[in-house]
């Protein structure tokens, strides 16, 4: 769907533009936060990807690579070097032993729950900004 400019004021770019500058505010305590435990950005994704995965079972390398929105192939490399830090384990399907399933490691877990507590108190930090920003879109 495409907008012709006149329908956006100059009031709703100021809040998008400000609503970004927030987002990307907190993608870079994100970033600054994961490298400052010896982590990189995306490896951060993938063990909350992998921790907060709702469904049983567990979370797959093509799940992660899903929720990364990355190939399939560079989730197999993350994994790699992952399990290789031991901060996450592999298992088999007893169904289908084609498919793997991810864990966190007691080690893992301890560094996503250090990053975790983070995050949450920078995002609540963010609140009242971020509400105000959608408010003023709505």
């Amino acid at each position: 769907m495409r907008m012709t400019d006149s329908a956006i004021t100059d009031d709703e770019y100021a809040t998008l533009a400000e609503f970004r500058h927030e987002l990307r505010q907190f993608l870079r305590f994100s970033e600054a936060a994961a490298e400052a435990v010896g982590l990189t950005p995306q490896q951060h994704q993938a063990l909350l990807a992998i921790r907060g995965f709702p469904e049983l079972g567990g979370m797959t390398v093509g799940g992660l690579a899903e929720r990364l929105q990355i190939k399939p192939h560079s989730a197999v490399g993350l994994v790699n070097r992952l399990a290789a830090q031991e901060l996450l384990t592999r298992r088999a399907s007893t169904a289908d032993r084609r498919q793997v399933f991810l864990a966190l490691t007691p080690r893992g877990n301890a560094l996503l729950a250090e990053l975790t507590a983070a995050h949450r108190a920078e995002v609540r930090r963010m609140r009242a900004t971020l509400q105000e920003l959608l408010q003023r879109l709505d």
